[in-house]
């Protein structure tokens, strides 16, 4: 089946069926942040109107509740990644706080003086500046995974980096500005045959494609909800139970402990002991509302949608003159990153809105890349399951009506 021209899953999300400043809403910036489906709104909302209350500490039906629905989403986060063990899925704010916590965590107790950490030239700065805080701190070294003009990691270099002061690699799975999908899993290994520990960066991952933990081997993996068809403000990280256990606490407060004197305060056991204070309960409870709708359409259909998606909106950006894509990897994700000779991305962004179409433009959060392409921004369009032909043919004549403006 075709989803280009007739994609029946639009029906599920509201925001998009609207018209702004005039045009037809053609939402093209996923990669960003995902649209929320019906039902995770509605979960959110029946939260909020009928189920308010706090969690771990009541014993009155209200707080039961929620806590049976937020405890359920750990048990979907579990299944859905694979992890070996729910006490291995800690929530957090999103992944920018999950890497901090373990370059804090981990790192501050871990890494000593002249300790080497590697970062692709593709990360997202809160890929980067977490292990920079902490390398500055410590001691240690940061040194960069090269990639290739096509967006592509240089696995040779990377071997030849890997050496034996090298205690840690942190990569991303999907790179936000380019859609390149790096080998995560071969990664792993060769770091793991060296003795480093590996995180992955997979926010932009999740939603795409079937990420499972116990066959990548993974030491660390975080993902954010808001990316995944869920709300904002809340994230996962997984970690290998035994680094968890040996990992002092991020952030001191309630739900955290287990006896608190002012002599001395013993830790809960995990996933409390990284889940300091009050939890974004309402959006803790619609992200499991978000798994149960990956699952019900199915990576593979995921798949399906977004490589026609892909396929059919390079074909038609390619087609247009002086437009160059950033990121042409083997193999990537429904993300298009472009310019166009003459037009700056901020320029083309303002008036591209007023074509109703919604894109990202600027450096991305990964100012290293940028600089790699020679250039200090793109225009990003990123597609998800909810977009069709149409979307891209609107971008196509808007960019093309731009294009003229400027001839």
């Amino acid at each position: 089946m075709s989803y280009l021209q007739m994609n029946p899953l639009r029906k599920d999300f509201p925001v998009i069926d609207q018209v702004i400043k005039g045009k037809r809403l053609c939402y093209l910036d996923s990669a960003a942040t995902t649209l929320k489906p019906i039902m995770v709104i509605d979960e959110i909302d029946k939260y909020y109107r009928s189920e308010t209350s706090n969690v771990h500490r009541g014993l009155y039906w209200l707080s039961e509740n929620a806590t049976f629905k937020f405890e359920e989403t750990r048990d979907k986060i579990a299944s859905l990644i694979n992890s070996p063990h729910r006490s291995q899925v800690i929530f957090t704010k999103g992944t920018t706080e999950a890497v901090n916590l373990v370059a804090q965590s981990y790192g501050r107790s871990f890494f000593k003086k002249g300790d080497v950490i590697l970062l692709s030239q593709m990360e997202h700065h809160s890929n980067i500046v977490p292990w920079q805080m902490i390398a500055e701190e410590v001691g240690a070294i940061i040194k960069m995974i090269p990639i290739n003009e096509k967006g592509e990691i240089i696995l040779d270099e990377y071997k030849k980096l890997l050496k034996d002061n090298v205690k840690f690699v942190s990569v991303v799975y999907v790179s936000n500005a380019l859609g390149t999908i790096n080998p995560a899993k071969e990664m792993i290994k060769l770091a793991h045959e060296k003795g480093a520990k590996v995180f992955i960066d997979a926010a932009q991952a999740v939603s795409h494609l079937k990420v499972d933990v116990m066959d990548l081997d993974a030491d660390f993996l975080a993902f954010s909800g808001h990316k995944m068809f869920g709300p904002t403000g809340v994230g996962v990280l997984y970690g290998k139970k035994e680094l968890l256990e040996n990992m002092p606490p991020y952030q001191g407060g309630g739900d955290m402990i287990d006896v608190v004197t002012f002599e001395k305060t013993t830790y809960n056991n995990l996933p409390h002991k990284f889940e300091a204070g009050t939890p974004p309960i309402a959006s803790v409870i619609a992200l499991g509302k978000a798994v149960d709708y990956l699952l019900q359409v199915g990576f593979q259909k995921i798949h399906n949608i977004e490589t026609e998606l892909l396929e059919y909106g390079t074909k038609k950006l390619s087609s247009i003159p002086g437009l160059r894509i950033y990121g042409e990897a083997e193999n990537k994700t429904s993300v298009i990153s472009f310019g166009i000779d003459g037009i700056h991305p901020h320029d083309l962004a303002s008036l591209i809105d007023k074509e109703g179409v919604a894109i990202r433009t600027g450096h991305h959060c990964t100012q290293p890349l940028m600089k790699f392409f020679k250039v200090t921004a793109t225009c990003r369009a990123s597609f998800s399951i909810y977009n069709n032909q149409e979307d891209i043919d609107q971008l196509y004549v808007s960019l093309l009506k731009i294009k003229t403006f400027f001839e």
